[in-house]
């Protein structure tokens, strides 16, 4: 099983996740592929992802139906795409997830992953659905989550 953020993952070790789940579902050991602990270095980098959702934050992030207008995905260095259904012309229902696309960045260090990921937002355009991009956004621009000082509560308050 893949965990969700596999992305974050793949990203600062530079291992393929789900390349490397099926080589060994086919028979191949972890040492085959070069997977062994003495081989996987410690992270040089950051790595951040949002998830961008027709979720609305105004109304208590209940997903937003509707046919997408427009859609232009954003790209750029240290940016990683991981799309779903967004296309001019698709036709968002509430029959599955919510999830456009995840936008992961890596950078050196947690600010400058942060400040790819807003460029990421600013280039991102959809019309159509409403999203949670506005809300990912403050929460990048935030000085406590910037800062790596916020708790799981953070959210919340």
């Amino acid at each position: 099983r893949v965990q969700v953020e596999h992305t974050i993952t793949e990203e600062i070790t530079g291992i393929d996740i789900v390349q490397s789940q099926i080589m060994i579902a086919s028979g191949k050991t972890l040492p085959e592929l070069g997977l062994t602990q003495d081989t996987i270095h410690p992270p040089t980098q950051y790595a951040m992802q949002c998830r961008v959702t027709t979720e609305n934050p105004a109304h208590d992030f209940r997903p937003d139906t509707g046919t997408i207008d427009v859609f232009r995905m954003p790209c750029g260095f240290g940016i990683r795409l991981d799309d779903g259904p967004g296309f001019p012309g698709a036709k968002i229902t509430p029959h599955y997830d919510s999830l456009l696309v995840k936008i992961t960045a890596k950078a050196r260090n947690r600010k400058d992953a942060a400040a790819k990921l807003i460029r990421a937002l600013r280039e991102f355009r959809v019309r159509g659905v409403q999203t949670n991009k506005s809300f990912l956004l403050n929460v990048l621009q935030n000085r406590e989550f910037l800062e790596g000082e916020v708790t799981t509560g953070f959210i919340a308050a």
